[in-house]
């Protein structure tokens, strides 16, 4: 066997010269070849204008002395980026190397990870590595690939948080979180692991995030400092969307008067929100809440002074938000900074340094004032960028300060190649060997661009969105209401207006757009099949609620109607019809006007069909993925290809009647109707006959002349009571086939 020394085997993996489809097993065979250990520190929520050496306005109020260390001692990223700026979803995207549709983890309240698939983790296992993991998990599933770990349930708490075990038990822990997730990687690295095998340890701190208690030894930090204000404290979301200031993040209207701000009781003021209290003073001994009382009281007894007297203006309230917050917000940061140069010093003082590497991320960026707001998921730089900073004495020099577009779909084939382990063809992201080799620089082919997907939430209000930030410009897309936004990021660095309407950058848009498309090809997205959920609007998420209820009570019920607006109608110009024909005989409606492929995908995905066993389902899904945004045929077939495969795997013996998609427009020649007809022609071959049965309606609205009456369909769409009697006959002949008791007449 060939013997290769440390920095060879190194520079050959920096030069990704290690064979791509190597086995594992080889990539460790040499006992001389030291294999470096991996140190993942990553917090939550931490933006890097909270990290002093990112240079930002608070690098003189609040440094971090210790993470400051690692990009002084190695390499710091400024366009450093997240995949999806929400915090199980950014983790499944580092876990998997996979964008957010791809690793199927979109967001965190309703998905659940899929443990089954590939991880770098699990790869590393299998390469001989060591794996841990303590602190936050927040993926819903258990761990997977780690020969060791403790998690926070969910987020976590600040305050004697509980720690679930591998065994599924869970145990209450005395202390503060930040500390105890350092107590227990130190403990780890100290303790039972094999000292002749590399390691990686994930050490994952619940902070900085929401809802920002600090360290009891840090309660008096900042109090007589001002924190400086961000220039766009106030923004008044001129030029940009309307839906930029419909989102609920603002510090002004949006912070809660207990959980947010820490003060006792019910609001003294309406400018505070009062629906949560501070469930971390709660947890707190009599001793601690008389410490924290001591620390918080005078300053929240001046307060409450201050409002009852009527001296405060509005944007006054919302400075004292601002200080209040942010002055939290940086103390939980010092106990992260605090932690991190314990592990450093223990990796100093054990030896172990000379052969680890260290990173320090963050789950994705978070707003601290800017634009007025805290939280995340906008595409706007605070939230979209993330921090990573990283150490590997003897491979990256010391202060570089790199900006290389990198992403955290990056880590998962960047660790592999570290370890010399084979990168699995469908990771997405790009070892980041060849740019830490090359100082900091993109080597030639490097990406110019890096793709960005917001799936929507019903928490903050912030609509899905997707899109592109290259090295100067930024594009996203919002489908609900089908709007561009486009920033010139270097005379716009603070993005206050969007110039996609400006003829000076009609250009530059059309460039812009063209390379969305060309990564979302490259990323295989098609939002068609990405199981997406609507709880943003009211009235479909009170819809939702009411039909789980129906689904899950457990009633018998033979026959269910999935889709659109058109099968909702069933409800309104159908009623009649469905009254006389399908009450009769305890069918289900299902459908939820508005609903795209993706939106049924996801109600089935997440409970929409829960206890029931219906003896046949009948489907009818695909225009509005035609008419809202005019999607090539192609996607939304694969769209309901994925819904009809989704519908097997929960009712894999109920029979599926795939109706095609009902004509629109009034004339044949309708762009809207052809595209339909194009879904049809596709579609048409997923039935099999048994298990998907394919029925054709379409002629039967239509005259002999191929036009749409408005008798039939008023609005060229959907059905008058005439257009659901027409529909019901249609169906006729599915009844005995079917065996269901349906009256025909």
């Amino acid at each position: 066997m060939t013997t290769v020394n440390r920095r060879t085997f190194l520079e050959s993996l920096a030069a990704g010269s290690v064979a791509a489809g190597a086995d594992a097993r080889e990539a460790s065979a040499a006992p001389d070849v030291q294999r470096p250990n991996i140190v993942f520190i990553f917090s939550d929520d931490h933006a890097q204008a909270a990290i002093s050496a990112y240079g930002s306005r608070l690098k003189d109020t609040a440094p971090t002395p210790n993470i400051d260390r690692i990009a002084r001692e190695g390499a710091i990223y400024e366009r450093s980026y997240c995949a999806n700026s929400i915090c199980g979803p950014s983790r499944a995207c580092i876990l998997t190397g996979k964008h957010s549709h791809k690793n199927g983890f979109t967001d965190n309240e309703a998905c659940v990870f899929d443990g089954d698939q590939v991880t770098f983790p699990k790869l590393l296992q299998k390469a001989g590595y060591q794996t841990a993991l303590v602190g936050k998990w927040h993926l819903v599933s258990q761990p997977r690939g780690f020969d060791y770990w403790e998690i926070l349930p969910g987020q976590g708490n600040y305050i004697h948080p509980e720690f679930i075990q591998m065994d599924g038990s869970t145990r209450r822990v005395e202390g503060y979180c930040t500390d105890l997730v350092t107590d227990k990687s130190l403990a780890w690295l100290k303790g039972s692991r094999d000292r002749n095998r590399p390691f990686l340890l994930l050490c994952q701190h619940k902070a900085p995030h929401r809802n920002w208690i600090p360290a009891e030894r840090h309660y008096d930090l900042f109090k007589d400092v001002a924190i400086p204000e961000p220039e766009t404290l106030f923004d008044t979301y001129e030029g940009r969307s309307s839906a930029v200031a419909r989102q609920k993040m603002s510090i002004a209207r949006d912070f809660n008067w207990g959980h947010d701000m820490l003060l006792h009781g019910k609001p003294a003021d309406p400018r505070f929100s009062g629906s949560m209290d501070n469930r971390e003073y709660q947890r707190m001994t009599p001793e601690q809440k008389a410490a924290f009382d001591k620390a918080y009281g005078p300053e929240n007894e001046k307060l409450l002074a201050d409002l009852a007297s009527g001296r405060m203006s509005d944007d006054d309230v919302t400075r004292w938000k601002y200080q209040r917050y942010m002055k939290n917000y940086l103390r939980c940061v010092k106990a992260v900074d605090e932690n991190v140069g314990r592990l450093l010093d223990y990796l100093d003082e054990s030896g172990l340094a000379d052969n680890t590497v260290v990173i320090y991320s963050a789950d994705q960026g978070f707003y601290l004032g800017e634009h007025g707001w805290f939280d995340k998921r906008w595409i706007f730089e605070e939230s979209l960028s993330m921090p990573f900073l990283i150490r590997w004495p003897g491979v990256i020099p010391k202060g570089v300060r790199s900006r290389a577009l990198i992403q955290n779909i990056d880590y998962a084939p960047t660790f592999l190649q570290m370890a010399g382990a084979a990168v699995p063809e469908d990771m997405q992201g790009h070892s980041l060997l060849p740019v830490l080799k090359n100082r900091g620089r993109a080597p030639a082919g490097w990406r110019t661009g890096i793709y960005y997907a917001y799936y929507g939430e019903n928490t903050h209000a912030v609509p899905m969105h997707d899109g592109v930030r290259t090295d100067r410009y930024k594009i996203f897309f919002l489908p609900n209401s089908n709007e561009w936004q486009l920033f010139d990021m270097e005379k716009d660095p603070k993005e206050q207006k969007s110039v996609h309407a400006d003829p000076a950058y009609a250009a530059i848009l059309a460039d812009m757009k063209q390379r969305y498309h060309a990564l979302r090809r490259q990323y295989d997205v098609n939002n068609s099949v990405i199981p997406t959920q609507r709880m943003v609007e009211e009235w479909w998420r009170a819809r939702w609620q009411q039909k789980l209820k129906e689904t899950r009570a457990g009633r018998d019920c033979p026959l269910i109607f999935l889709g659109d607006s058109i099968t909702q109608g069933w409800e309104e110009n159908g009623k009649a019809v469905w009254e006389k024909h399908f009450a009769p005989v305890q069918a289900l409606n299902l459908g939820f006007s508005g609903d795209r492929t993706e939106h049924l995908l996801w109600r089935i995905k997440y409970g929409g069909l829960d206890a029931l066993h219906p003896r046949a389902a009948i489907m009818l899904i695909g225009t509005n993925n035609t008419g809202h945004l005019q999607r090539p045929a192609e996607e939304t077939a694969a769209g309901i290809r994925a819904v009809i495969g989704e519908f097997q795997k929960q009712l894999p013996r109920t029979p599926l009647v795939l109706l095609a998609i009902f004509p629109r427009g009034e004339h044949p020649d309708d762009p809207l109707r052809r595209r339909n007809d194009e879904i049809n022609d596709r579609i048409r071959l997923l039935a099999d006959g048994a298990r998907v049965i394919w029925m054709d309606l379409c002629e039967g609205f239509l005259r002999p002349d191929k036009t749409l009456s408005r008798e039939i369909m008023p609005d060229y769409l959907h059905l008058s009571p005439a257009g659901y009697e027409l529909w019901s006959r249609g169906l006729e002949p599915l009844w005995k086939r079917l065996g269901l008791d349906v009256a025909t007449r």
